[in-house]
């Protein structure tokens, strides 16, 4: 499976300075005997990279590889009141490894201890070998569309990609039976896990779209 390859490769692209922990993967998924806390997963903020950059294919990969997936937050970027509390509530807070995520969980939380975890990084985009040019967001929807219907071109597939989810819903389901959580993560990877919250018995209670900075919050709620 790729998606170890692409975590360790963003791991290793981070100087990670704050307290953090080690990943969690524990698959004893009993509730315990009071409800478990809630979960809230966050995209991030606003990354620094110009996604309306013109390209080719090629171009928008490498843009994707050397600009993007390294990018951190603009400077611009500030975390909204309804997350940093939600921050404020959670008794453990998750980020992937990549540097937008770990920025975001240190904006709504400054200084808090975070479980960095590649576990919960982007799915992959890799573009199709069409011809022309287009800006960067535009490649965006090429390759997601192209790598839903299986084109991966060596990346982690759309099938490595689901079975992560899996393990990523599971590893939060897990931790919420300690308490409040929120992961700060990315948004397609973050709708990838919605199903496997589902079927784990989690409902979203709170649906704040796809945007920067929002979330969604979800509570044990078994059929």
């Amino acid at each position: 499976m790729n998606s170890g390859q692409t975590g360790r490769e963003g791991a290793r692209r981070l100087n990670v300075s704050d307290p953090v922990s080690q990943p969690m993967h524990k698959t004893d998924l009993t509730p315990s005997p009071e409800k478990p806390g809630p979960i809230t997963i966050a995209r991030h903020g606003r990354p620094d990279a110009d996604r309306t950059t013109m390209l080719d294919w090629r171009g928008y990969e490498s843009w994707w590889d050397d600009c993007y997936q390294p990018a951190g937050l603009h400077p611009d970027q500030t975390p909204p009141d309804d997350l940093i509390a939600v921050a404020a509530a959670a008794d453990i807070i998750f980020a992937s490894t990549l540097r937008r995520a770990i920025e975001t969980a240190r904006a709504v939380a400054p200084g808090r201890e975070l479980v960095i975890d590649a576990c919960f990084i982007e799915a992959e985009l890799p573009p199709p070998a069409m011809a022309g040019r287009f800006m960067a967001k535009t490649w965006g929807v090429f390759a997601r569309c192209s790598w839903w219907q299986g084109f991966s071109r060596g990346r982690e597939s759309r099938k490595d990609a689901e079975i992560r989810a899996a393990l990523a819903a599971r590893t939060l389901v897990e931790a919420a039976q300690s308490g409040p959580v929120l992961l700060c993560a990315h948004g397609w990877f973050n709708r990838m896990m919605r199903p496997h919250m589902r079927a784990l018995g989690w409902r979203c209670v709170r649906d704040g779209g796809d945007s920067y900075w929002s979330f969604r919050r979800y509570e044990y709620r078994p059929r």
